[in-house]
């Protein structure tokens, strides 16, 4: 039997588990002299002593402990091989890789996780975060499964599926204390004095979008809403936000809403999935999230 076998690493791991060849033997159902002689075998293939026999128990000496700990460390190897390799030949892939726009709200996140660690005990969620094309952009390099949240009319071509998810609301917001807030009527020539508040669009070859401005208004380009949230809240600029997001800040009144003269800017919005059937993750995903009512609710949706 090699020292390396994982018949061999188990039994070591579970002598030195236990400290005994006695009840290594009754876990594993043998003798313990043929514990015993599996453990000299070992020892003479690696060319060192890994157990001190003392009268009633076993203790590992300094090169035992180096083995076991790497033995345990390479059985736990073996049967993440084999779960990846079971999962593979079924379709299951190891990674499911989402995308959400910075749009949406975050509220489901924490239930999503849960529910998808829950359902499947060997698989990962890697979860990042894009800004307007930048999302059509990461499904359109394969960086992300499913996108949510994709605004505006679909950038690029691709092999993947598009579920409407209805109308994102924006609003102009300022500071409460903002010389905006306490215009009466905002025309384009004062506002455009203040820099407006906009999200950097992640993508590097898509053409970048922006949120809403004036033609003649310098923009403060932040990369996240939390960031910009943190320049309206203190003056450093005024913009559009979606609603679902401004509304919870207007009335806890760290946000003052405005009216605009001109038309408020409506964005689509809706969840996109690549195509492929043998990747039951992305479809668990798909019906876990729920038809274009639901999606809206859940990530877009305001009371």
């Amino acid at each position: 039997m090699s020292a390396f076998s994982q018949a061999s690493l188990e039994l070591i791991e579970t002598v030195a588990r236990l400290g005994s060849f006695t009840s290594a033997a009754e876990v594993l159902h043998k003798v313990p002299s043929a514990i015993s002689y599996s453990v000299r075998q070992v020892e003479r293939d690696l060319g060192v002593v890994l157990f001190r026999r003392l009268p009633r128990k076993v203790e590992l000496t300094i090169a035992g402990e180096v083995f076991v700990e790497q033995a345990r460390a390479m059985l736990r190897q073996m049967e993440e091989v084999k779960a990846q390799t079971k999962r593979a030949a079924h379709g299951w892939q190891k990674t499911l890789k989402i995308t959400l726009d910075n749009v949406v709200k975050l509220d489901r996140l924490k239930p999503l996780v849960e529910d998808f660690y829950q359902t499947f005990p060997h698989a990962e969620l890697q979860i990042n975060m894009e800004v307007f094309n930048g999302s059509w952009e990461a499904i359109s390099q394969e960086r992300a499964d499913i996108v949510i949240g994709a605004t505006s009319a679909i950038p690029v071509g691709g092999d993947f599926e598009v579920r409407d998810m209805g109308v994102l609301d924006w609003t102009f917001v300022t500071a409460p204390e903002h010389p905006c807030a306490k215009a009466k009527v905002l025309a384009e020539e004062f506002v455009s004095q203040f820099p407006a508040i906009c999200l950097d669009d992640t993508s590097t070859v898509l053409p970048k979008r922006h949120s809403g401005h004036y033609p003649y208004q310098r923009r403060l380009l932040l990369p996240n809403w939390h960031t910009a949230i943190e320049c309206l809240k203190n003056g450093v600029g005024v913009g559009y936000m979606p609603r679902h997001l401004a509304m919870p800040l207007v009335k806890n009144g760290f946000l003052k809403e405005k009216i605009l003269p001109d038309q408020q800017p409506v964005s689509r919005c809706c969840l996109v999935w690549r195509k492929d059937d043998n990747h039951k993750l992305i479809q668990w995903m798909i019906d876990y999230l729920g038809n274009s009512e639901r999606l809206h609710k859940d990530w877009l949706g305001y009371d």
